[in-house]
């Protein structure tokens, strides 16, 4: 069945409110609450979802829940897991310990989620840097690699990934993206790397001198949730689920009734939950559950308004000028403003109404794979695009970190993460050669890039990494005087002038 166009106005409407709402002062303390946030989706889901019975569609509507179902139960599993995992100590914040610290993090995104992964690294990196006054631009770089970027090579990773799956995605074809997932994350590393070696030689001597005198070794404490985060692997990998169609179209077996997958993950999710230690949980790594509150009360009125609105995306597709690059484009650019899994099963149904050859879940594979680099990859441009780049942001502002605001961090994502993402648009997804060799030269030019961060100082080239980093800009070690407190470290921020106070 076609729905009209106007249908996708509670879709457009839920997806504008989590947007625009937490950037308006006179809403976001309200919109903060998870239960007002329940309220708007379910102003918005129930009358569409009584409208699509009304009109015979009932099925969508149990479609669209056990889908809802499916993806909050393997969010809710990750992170109940990851909360029984902390890092103790305080180890040198040296370029390259940090630089370490995110490729662990982009690599364990992939398999305990990126909302896992952001949550048990960001606390261990904020520790290590805390005698440090430049680190926002740490922060930042975990969400570019760990929140987002890292969480690309398998469904555990991400959620729009997650929903690939659940729609016949098989579990292993994310490994063909491994390649755009090193390209990606090298060159980010490599970037940040040199970024942070240019930054520490702006740090006071004193802060220096502190961080390396006071280290406490590091050490990982509820260990033990390994096996939980192992078994709900498993579960996704291999235990199926309830089948919705074999259900409405009534041949369904009685083992077909039944959420095994979803059993399996919760069930380790609370023995982590409830023979972990409590100290480490609840003292150490301050869990609680308002994130997964506010995840859950917002999507179940994406997945409900998204019903007529994939329906009249999926109509209109074969007339859209729709090929492996607008999609990566189209896809990526509604994920850096809006929530990337629902950006992602839009342009999932629109991509599976076109030709081509080989098919993976009767969608093309080459556009498969330019939603889901665009859906996940671009979820990093602002802070609004994926779940945990609030999560990481909140977190770091608690401990003092003055992040950039939603401008500031656009405009470093535009300086640092961009152009790495359209040079590898070019070089993996395009097809033409003449476009192929414009993504090795863009390439070129990010690794000059990073070269000239590592090889430049202050007296030769300092007004040239202006373009590169306004607030380092002009900046020059500084020994604050003994005794003073330390203002909260700024966004990328300088150290004090010798005539501030």
């Amino acid at each position: 069945m076609t729905f009209p166009a106007w249908t996708i106005a509670p879709f457009v409407l839920m997806l504008a409110a989590i947007a625009i709402a937490p950037l308006v002062p006179a809403l976001s303390k309200l919109w903060d609450r998870p239960r007002n946030q329940l309220v708007y989706a379910l102003l918005l889901g129930l009358p569409v979802a009584i409208g699509v019975i009304a009109v015979g569609e009932w099925h969508l509507v149990v479609d669209a829940l056990v889908e809802y179902g499916q993806f909050i139960a393997l969010l809710l599993a990750l992170f109940i897991v990851s909360g029984g995992f902390f890092l103790r100590g305080d180890i040198a914040a040296t370029p390259r310990v940090n630089t370490i610290f995110l490729a662990i993090g982009g690599v364990l995104a992939s398999f305990i989620g990126t909302t896992g992964a952001a949550m048990l690294l960001i606390r261990p990196l904020l520790n290590t840097n805390l005698e440090r006054r430049h680190k926002a631009h740490t922060v930042v770089f975990a969400i570019f690699i760990v929140a987002n970027c890292g969480g690309l090579l398998t469904p555990l990773g991400d959620p729009p990934l997650f929903l690939g799956m659940l729609r016949g995605v098989p579990f292993t074809w994310t490994f063909h993206l491994l390649p755009m997932w090193l390209f990606v994350n090298a060159m980010l590393l490599l970037t940040y790397w040199a970024l942070d070696r240019r930054i520490i030689a702006h740090e006071a001597k004193e802060d220096v001198y502190a961080d390396t005198v006071n280290v406490i070794p590091l050490k990982l404490v509820g260990a033990s949730n390994a096996i939980w985060f192992a078994i709900i692997i498993f579960a996704v990998a291999l235990i199926p689920s309830l089948d919705p169609d074999a259900i409405v179209e009534g041949h369904a077996t009685w083992t077909q009734y039944v959420p095994w997958r979803e059993i399996v993950m919760i069930g380790a999710a609370l023995c982590s939950l409830f023979l972990g230690s409590r100290s480490i949980r609840y003292d150490e790594n301050e869990f609680e559950f308002g994130p997964i509150q506010e995840v859950a009360a917002l999507f179940v009125g994406i997945f409900l308004t998204m019903i007529p609105a994939l329906a009249v995306l999926r109509s209109a597709a074969p007339s859209l000028p729709l090929n492996e690059i607008t999609l990566f484009v189209f896809t990526g650019g509604l994920s850096s403003v809006l929530d990337n899994a629902p950006t992602y099963a839009t342009f999932f149904e629109m991509a599976s109404q076109l030709p081509g050859e080989p098919r993976v879940a009767d969608v093309p594979e080459l556009y498969l794979m330019a939603i889901s680099l665009g859906a996940v990859l671009c979820g990093a441009m602002t802070y609004i695009g994926n779940g945990p780049n609030f999560m990481v942001k909140s977190l770091a502002e608690t401990s003092g970190v003055k992040m950039p605001s939603f401008g500031g961090y656009v405009q470093r994502a535009v300086m640092y993460l961009a152009p790495t993402l359209i040079a590898m648009m070019l070089l993996f997804i395009a097809q033409p050669l003449w476009l192929k060799a414009i993504g090795l030269a863009l390439t070129l030019l990010l690794l000059g890039r990073i070269i000239m961060l590592f090889v430049t100082t202050d007296g030769e080239v300092g007004a040239a990494l202006a373009h590169l980093d306004p607030d380092v800009r002009g900046t020059r070690p500084a020994v604050p005087p003994v005794g003073r407190s330390r203002k909260p470290a700024g966004a990328f921020d300088s150290p004090p002038r010798p005539d501030e106070p």
